[in-house]
């Protein structure tokens, strides 16, 4: 069924199958229709290293056309070029066309109208418009006509320009740009810059042939750390397939997002940062100290949104989605992450020690639990009812945060449950000040679970 495509953030699907010549062309008109709709009328489309990149572009553009749009093609880029393309008002809308962390087989597209994310129930409506469209089997001609833009060049200025602290910064550091598209910036900044790094597979590749672009998932660090460990490197960085997630590496550390934005708030001044219900109570406790913390929702869209709402500097995610607003736009930038930890170094931070000094919690990694599209947001409403009264093996409820699942706060850890926007699973996590309550947070609540799964 089309509509499963369009997902909370995103549309993404299987190249041939779900994306193919006619969905493809739907999906641009549908969407050239709404952005007309806004007032909105010049767009760039740019794309990441995907095998199926030229053929969606070619569908994709053509349907723009046929909604009557002035089309930019900004070529094979990082997907926050593409922001950047609008944020520096080049352009009225963007549309990205990548595949991101995802297997080879999927694409998809990422939309900006405006400096506004459209997802959620734009994205749904949008979905139901494209299903009809289909079913109305009108056909959309062939017209892939748009004038080539080199927005590149600007982004590199900016960065030229914003880092020139860093020119000639005498430290190295190693890069994984994992085939994907890091590579057509990182490799460029780091030159004008003079940065001493090593970069690993910088050329684009949609075959992905060392190894998959994404760095959340240990098995693909293992060049990079090898790397580090055999040249002595001190710091590197590894990006996913459209560079807008990080991973930063010390000898002895995998520094998550929520440690990260810890780091980062140390050479910001009163900072106002953001952090998802999956970040650790350690980045709410020690943000509070020298700024204001705030909780919100997983997913880039919903921090976009609640970034310009709240007035905050930074925001982060868990799995390496870092969001700057100081001196930058406000959208997630893994290459833009790595120059500010970059600083970092220069400025003499110690960032394992750093790191040490932070509050001991004792976390797991996401613990996914299977489940259907139509019953994982129906077990997450009686799981709330189920545990408003307390839990029978646990200590008293300090507080149930519910802005997106369930956060269930106790003294000493808390627990979370969340529906997967995007896939059907349910996701929890569990963290606490020891790990024998970490475990018996993780035991009650999964247990609970299969109960009301019936399992």
């Amino acid at each position: 069924m089309i509509q499963n495509i369009f997902r909370e953030y995103d549309i993404r699907g299987i190249f041939g199958s779900e994306l193919n010549e006619t969905s493809v062309k739907a999906i641009g008109f549908e969407l050239g229709k709404e952005i007309v709709s806004r007032g909105l009328k010049k767009v760039s489309v740019g794309y990441d290293a995907r095998l199926s990149a030229n053929s969606l572009f070619e569908s994709f553009v053509s349907g723009l056309n046929h909604a009557n749009l002035q089309v930019f093609n900004i070529g094979l880029l990082p997907t926050p070029i593409g922001y950047f393309s609008v944020f520096t008002n080049k352009f009225d809308a963007n549309i990205m066309i990548t595949g991101s962390h995802n297997p080879k087989e999927y694409n998809g597209f990422k939309i900006t109208l405006g400096t506004d994310s459209f997802f959620g129930k734009d994205l749904q409506n949008l979905g139901k418009k494209v299903a009809k469209f289909i079913a109305s089997n009108e056909k959309i001609p062939t017209n892939a006509k748009a004038e080539n833009f080199d927005i590149l060049s600007d982004y590199l200025n900016f960065f030229e320009k914003e880092f020139a602290n860093l020119k000639d910064f005498d430290f190295p550091f190693v890069i994984d740009c994992a085939n994907g598209a890091a590579g057509v910036s990182a490799t460029q900044i780091c030159k004008r810059l003079n940065l001493k790094a090593k970069i690993l597979y910088p050329e684009p590749d949609g075959n992905f042939p060392n190894h998959h672009p994404d760095p959340s998932e240990e098995k693909n660090l293992a060049d990079l750390k090898n790397e580090m460990a055999k040249n002595g490197y001190k710091i590197g960085f590894g990006f996913d397939g459209d560079a807008d997630r990080i991973a930063v590496l010390t000898p002895n550390h995998n520094i998550k997002g929520d440690e990260l934005a810890c780091l980062l708030a140390l050479n910001m001044k009163n900072p106002r940062i953001l952090g998802e219900v999956k970040c650790s109570q350690a980045m709410y406790d020690t943000i509070n100290k020298i700024g204001k913390s705030f909780m919100g929702k997983t997913g880039h869209s919903n921090i976009k949104k609640a970034m310009k709402e709240l007035g905050i500097d930074l925001a982060a995610e868990v799995s390496g989605h870092i969001f700057f607003k100081e001196r930058y736009f406000g959208f997630d930038d893994g290459v833009y992450a790595m120059m500010r930890v970059l600083e970092l170094l220069k400025l003499g931070f110690d960032l394992e020690a750093k790191l040490a000094k932070l509050p001991k919690f004792y976390s797991t990694d996401e613990i996914k639990f299977k489940t259907s599209e139509e019953e994982k947001f129906e077990i997450i409403e009686k799981l709330k009812t189920q545990i408003s009264n307390g839990i029978a093996n646990l200590p008293k409820i300090v507080d149930i945060i519910d802005i997106d699942g369930v956060r269930v706060r106790f003294d000493d850890g808390w627990a979370l449950v969340r529906a997967s926007n995007t896939t059907p699973v349910i996701v929890t996590r569990f963290e606490a000040k020891t790990p024998e309550f970490r475990d018996l947070l993780q035991s009650e609540f999964l247990k609970i679970l299969n109960e009301i799964a019936g399992k």
